[in-house]
């Protein structure tokens, strides 16, 4: 069995985990170590069986608490090359294995490939994760704009954990200076409400059976904008899974990870 799970998502932090028959790997490490594991026990998540911590760039909100907890699991830290001289001087003592675009990484039941983003860090990748039972995670999120390397990584998912930042006129609206605006809505920052809409669309087929909205900011977006906009969209398109929206505060799942072909649509509050 597989299950994923979101401990945590937005600006102040990220953290989630895919769980396959008794073994775990964990995506970005955005929250202290006793932080992380206050919400693995609250979502029932045994971090004690995570094999490798695997990071998509070196921002706080994705990498705070990656060094001392991959020495308390004694795990290796997956990142790509950039990331990791970024990250390198306080990850000492570390086991490092690299993800690059043509890279397949395997740990224990997982195989990572990984592309890289446009978002404003050093060497950002998309990721996604596959059991050797055909089940496949994908998770993208400060993407800035779905590439064409991040559309074709994002193809025949069973679940994915993708980006629904902010709403346009929520962010346009905002007290943010335009500078700060600018940066949120460019190549370089984060993806909307509407953009991520319609890469679900793009990359939807029958077998996606999960989708989790991510990275959701507090002062231009909410559960309810993001679903607003998602959820007609991915009906349209014949989505037959389970939609969720990932909270800053509280940890999502476990959530089964099951390829579903013609189940009907449900909205998972």
């Amino acid at each position: 069995m597989t299950a994923l799970y979101v401990l945590g998502s937005g600006s102040q932090g990220n953290c989630c985990a895919v769980e396959h028959d008794g073994t775990a790997i964990l995506i970005d490490a955005g929250f202290s170590p006793r932080e992380i594991e206050r919400r693995a026990e609250t979502a029932g998540f045994p971090l004690g069986q995570v094999g490798a911590i695997v990071l998509t760039h070196e921002h706080g909100d994705h990498s705070r608490g990656a060094g001392r907890l991959a020495r308390r699991l004694g795990v290796p830290v997956l990142t790509a090359p950039g990331t990791w001289i970024r990250l390198a001087p306080k990850l000492r003592h570390i086991e490092h294995r690299a993800l690059g675009l043509c890279t397949r990484v395997e740990i224990g039941p997982f195989v990572v490939t990984a592309c890289p983003t446009s978002h404003d860090a050093a060497e950002p990748i998309a990721l996604a994760v596959e059991m050797a039972d055909g089940i496949r995670v994908g998770v993208a999120y400060d993407l800035g704009r779905p590439t064409a390397a991040v559309r074709y990584l994002l193809r025949n998912l069973t679940a994915i954990v993708l980006e629904a930042n902010h709403d346009d006129v929520l962010l346009r609206t905002s007290a943010y200076p335009p500078v700060v605006q600018r940066r949120i809505a460019g190549s370089g920052g984060h993806l909307s409400n509407r953009a991520a809409a319609q890469l679900l669309v793009e990359v939807h087929h029958p077998g996606l059976g999960v989708v989790v909205l991510a990275h959701l900011s507090r002062q231009c977006n909410s559960a309810d904008e993001a679903r607003a906009t998602v959820a007609p969209a991915l009906r349209r398109a014949g989505f037959g899974g389970t939609l969720h929206v990932a909270d800053q505060d509280e940890p999502l799942g476990p959530i089964p990870v099951v390829p579903q072909a013609s189940v009907q649509f449900r909205l998972a509050l």
